[in-house]
């Protein structure tokens, strides 16, 4: 008798997925980029520290495990968790984009930061992702707002918003 593979939650599709939920519901990128940037972190630290309500943050974290984006790290209450790093490449017809943490963390401060509220509205996250590109260079001084805006097709004062609010995110997200 033949026997089924294993079914398991753990797929690129359920990440793929998770990570799509990512770039539309800010909650749950912050949940993912702060626990990758203070793991291993408890649902209790979420609720503190990122003021989420208690059954959101447990939904959240949850439906991180379930993809696999986050790994209990104990087995013992109150559970850790740790983000897994992650690195998704989409490609359409030749163009690609590749959604990565600093591209979460970015989505994740949304809420907190109106200028890359803004930005997003107007340029959508694919202009986004492209300006955080020229926030890693401008951090390393290789870019300067002025060759930014050109390259961006934006205001000089429009580039230096959006690199000075995705400066932290640069910084804390080194390009290797």
């Amino acid at each position: 008798m033949s026997k089924s593979p294993v079914r398991s939650n753990r797929t690129p599709i359920r990440q793929f997925q998770t990570v799509a939920d990512f770039l539309e519901t800010p909650v749950l990128a912050r949940i993912y980029a702060y626990t990758l940037r203070e793991g291993p972190i408890t649902v209790a630290d979420v609720v503190d520290a990122l003021d989420v309500p208690q059954g959101t943050a447990y939904d959240y974290v949850q439906k991180l495990e379930d993809a696999s984006l986050l790994t209990k790290v104990s087995e013992q209450r109150p559970y850790e968790y740790d983000a897994e790093p992650i690195s998704l490449t989409l490609s359409i017809d030749g163009d690609s984009r590749t959604i990565t943490p600093a591209l979460i963390a970015a989505v994740a401060r949304r809420e907190e930061d109106e200028d890359l509220d803004v930005y997003i509205d107007r340029h959508g996250l694919d202009g986004l992702a492209t300006a955080l590109e020229y926030a890693f260079e401008y951090v390393d001084g290789t870019v300067n707002h002025r060759i930014a805006a050109r390259e961006l097709d934006i205001s000089p004062l429009e580039a230096e918003i959006i690199l000075q609010a995705l400066e932290p995110i640069a910084d804390a997200h080194p390009v290797d």
